[in-house]
């Protein structure tokens, strides 16, 4: 069997035991592309309720579990934590990227799956989604991230929480057609051949899966991510410059 059909295979048996023991069952983080798997299992999950959750609004990786209130008759809490790991002297921490903290996990021996997003504030603070099984663990053994020293906790006060919250940038960029390829070139300031070549190797996602169309037109609202450089929602279109090239409206996540 290949990746996709294990994948397939193992969403399947989960939903299934769900149904069958009335217990809600949960995958690892799944990626985009991962989550259209789920999504095209359609009719084979007729009568089977999930849900996704990344830990916090907007989040890039997310859980799936079968099952629900109206399933079972009883509900129960998301098995995920979120850590903030942050240096124990500011003063002497290097600037610390989301590859320096992912690496820095990778290291201590655990899988991917079992880590959500990794959201960094101010180039040195990481708040980190994970399994509540690998909290523990993560949380006593992540003590260096390159040369600084790192406290990791579970988060605890409304602070914390606000600031998972993502702060969203205008954004204003001319393109000579309103393509997808055209606003993913302006947006990170690439060329359109460059942007395709992202499509290609399927780094471009909309609304949470992976989209290769590089020519279709967006909607507003829709949002879409660019591995790399970042998550950003399409606003709209506006007038046209004198030169002939449409003005499009978009908001950064940041």
């Amino acid at each position: 069997m290949d990746e996709l059909q294990i994948l397939k295979a193992r969403l399947l048996d989960l939903a299934k035991k769900a149904y069958r023991q009335n217990i809600y069952t949960y995958t690892g983080f799944l990626n985009a592309g991962e989550l259209a798997v789920l999504n095209s299992l359609g009719s084979e999950l007729d009568g089977i309720d999930f849900e996704t959750n990344g830990g916090y609004e907007m989040g890039e990786r997310q859980m799936v579990r079968f099952g629900s209130p109206a399933m079972f008759g009883y509900d129960e809490p998301w098995r995920l934590t979120i850590l903030k790991a942050s240096p124990l002297m500011e003063k002497f921490a290097d600037t610390l990227s989301h590859r320096d903290f992912l690496g820095a996990l990778m290291n201590l021996g655990i899988e991917r799956n079992v880590i959500g997003d990794i959201i960094i504030k101010e180039g040195r603070t990481a708040f980190i989604i994970c399994q509540d099984s690998m909290a523990e663990y993560i949380a006593e053994n992540l003590t260096k991230v390159k040369h600084t020293s790192i406290r990791c906790l579970p988060i605890d006060s409304e602070e914390d929480l606000n600031a998972l919250k993502p702060t969203l940038i205008d954004i204003d960029i001319t393109v000579a057609a309103p393509r997808f390829d055209a606003i993913v070139a302006g947006a990170i300031r690439c060329s359109r051949k460059e942007a395709h070549s992202l499509f290609i190797a399927e780094k471009v996602t909309l609304n949470g899966m992976p989209c290769e169309r590089n020519s279709i037109s967006l909607k507003d609202g829709d949002i879409f991510s660019i591995r790399g450089y970042g998550k950003f929602q399409y606003l709209g279109c506006g007038n046209e410059t004198r030169k002939g090239r449409i003005y499009v409206h978009l908001k950064q996540y940041k």
